[in-house]
């Protein structure tokens, strides 16, 4: 029995129940602002009641349910079987929000269904692109994931953009709270209490911000208890051209994230990621795209928050984020149940979010460690480049507004500006010999987990 366990890739590795619901718990906790972000922003574009919009709510987070499900949990050739959450993408928002204000609720539900079917035919012919993913484009795309989300975890951090006590002292104290709580946890506890380090650091931020009054249950008492997601709900779907091919950009720009997220992931994990791996993993994201159109959610990829949160834990088990999807997909008929959860305050988040989005980096920079720098000086300035063009977006989200409208969806996701950077000067520079093939992919995933 002992070498049957031993056996077991930490991927595929099956905990006891009480570990899978704490820890399934946790990233459900670490991702939730950004799954209810969207639906918030869609409903306002779209003029939604605000019975509506809690509706979009519970939608989208029984939707991201099924997607985590079928992603960690994998059905037939679809599904990666790692621990990746799903979550809507935010690349779908400014297209989405065009077609709300033209078309409505059934015009962008219909073409997130054709797209994301596109995706799903798609999967086996982008995934044959893994191959320019060598160490040198890898640790480049990682480091860009975690730095473009930074900004994100640092305006939790202050409260959060828009509102007007940002950056207050009592913000900034509520988060570093929690920032300190999980290193000290992480620096005088091993095993389970360490695994925890971000579920413990948000519990004891939501109880330093009740007393200072930043936590607002408004809205729980009034929520309904039972919340039923039926299939389009807001009409049969529309299907027009121009919003189908919007969407269809935006879903090649997911694939293009998607692989970087899986490649981390796949890297933190031990797991090696070679194109089957890709085409199962972009199949569910395509799967999980068309029934969010069927579901009234959005469009679906992996959440790169989370990705920072596997690092920090140390917890591979895919089953952990399987039990998120089933916590997902139980939120999303007790709208009571997410209110409460939705009360936890930007700044609490926000020491957590620096952690985990700083471990991202941390983790592209792990990898370029492994990268030959002083043979080839080439590799400095592949690296330098695409992350330099890769965070434009971040530092100054206006740089790229005189460039066409069809390439902004491409020029504002700093993921997809630095990955594509970062594959065309490996292959300007390196040439076919900086491709590498899959079985050298596979034994560098190997050896970074």
């Amino acid at each position: 029995m002992a070498q049957t366990q031993q056996s077991v890739a930490p991927v595929d590795e099956m905990l006891p129940a009480g570990k899978l619901f704490v820890y399934g718990l946790q990233h459900v906790l670490a991702m939730y602002a950004g799954a209810v972000a969207v639906p918030l922003i869609i409903a306002g574009a779209a003029g939604l009641t605000k019975s509506q919009t809690a509706f979009l709510i519970n939608a989208d987070l029984f939707t991201c349910g099924l997607a985590t499900l079928l992603q960690t949990l994998g059905l037939l050739k679809i599904g990666i079987k790692i621990p990746v959450i799903q979550g809507v993408t935010f690349a779908a928002v400014s297209p989405m929000i065009m077609i709300a204000k033209t078309g409505g609720m059934p015009t962008i539900y219909g073409a997130i269904i054709i797209a994301g079917l596109c995706t799903f035919l798609l999967a086996p012919y982008f995934s044959k692109l893994i191959r320019f993913f060598p160490p040198i484009v890898t640790g480049s795309v990682i480091t860009v994931i975690g730095i473009s989300l930074l900004p994100v975890g640092i305006a939790w951090a202050a409260g959060g953009v828009g509102d007007k006590n940002y950056g207050s002292l009592t913000y900034l104290g509520v988060a570093g709270v929690v920032l300190l709580t999980i290193l000290l946890i992480n620096k005088y506890f091993e095993g389970f209490v360490a695994h925890i380090a971000v579920l413990i650091g948000l519990i004891v931020g939501l109880i330093v911000a009740i007393p200072l009054g930043l936590v607002n249950f408004a809205g729980v008492s009034s929520a309904h208890w039972i919340g039923i997601d039926t299939p389009f709900a807001f009409g049969i779907p529309k299907f027009d051209l121009g919003a189908i091919l919007a969407m269809i950009i935006v879903m090649l720009v997911v694939m293009v994230e998607s692989t970087g997220d899986f490649l981390a992931i796949g890297q933190m994990v031990g797991k090696p990621i070679g194109e089957k791996e890709l085409t199962a993993g972009l199949r569910a994201d395509g799967l999980a795209t068309s029934l969010g159109g069927v579901f009234n959610a959005f469009p679906y990829t992996a959440f790169a928050q989370n990705v920072g949160l596997v690092g920090l834990t140390g917890v591979k088990s895919r089953f952990v984020v399987a039990t998120s999807g089933v916590i997902l997909v139980v939120m999303g008929f007790f709208p009571k149940l997410a209110t409460i959860i939705a009360s936890l305050p930007n700044s609490v988040l926000g020491g957590a979010g620096i952690a985990m989005f700083g471990i991202v980096a941390a983790n592209g920079i792990k990898t370029l460690a492994k990268v030959e720098f002083e043979k080839n000086t080439h590799n400095i300035f592949i690296v330098a480049i695409s992350i330099g063009l890769g965070v434009i977006p971040v530092v100054d989200p206006n740089f790229f507004n005189a460039f066409p409208n069809w390439s902004q969806t491409i020029v504002h996701s700093g993921i997809t500006l630095g990955s594509i950077t970062a594959i065309i000067l490996n292959a300007f520079f390196n040439g076919s010999e900086g491709a590498g093939d899959l079985s050298d992919l596979e034994n560098n995933a190997g050896m970074n987990g």
